[in-house]
């Protein structure tokens, strides 16, 4: 295994390129179903350091796939909350 393979595109999850270089090799598939097979994207981020590279990855393997045919969909936070609020004391 080179470096290049066991690079970590998901943190969150820990999907290397690897497995995901291979799913969609194998699959054909596109960037939502490799999501699912391999969970990148699917982590706490919501996949908004990975999808971008996964994105890239099904263009490169998957034939007549044009940028962004159907990219990751990614998920912002349903309310910021500051570290002040996280760290208060509610007593």
């Amino acid at each position: 295994m080179n470096n290049k393979e066991a690079l970590v595109i998901c943190r969150c999850e820990e999907v290397t390129y690897e497995q995901v270089f291979e799913t969609a090799k194998e699959h054909q598939c596109t960037s939502r179903e490799l999501k699912l097979r391999t969970r990148a994207g699917m982590g706490f981020c919501g996949g908004r350091t990975c999808r971008v590279m996964v994105d890239r990855i099904i263009e490169s393997i998957v034939p007549n796939t044009e940028e962004g045919d159907i990219p990751l969909k990614y998920q912002p936070p349903i309310r910021p909350v500051t570290f002040g609020m996280v760290g208060e004391n509610h007593e």
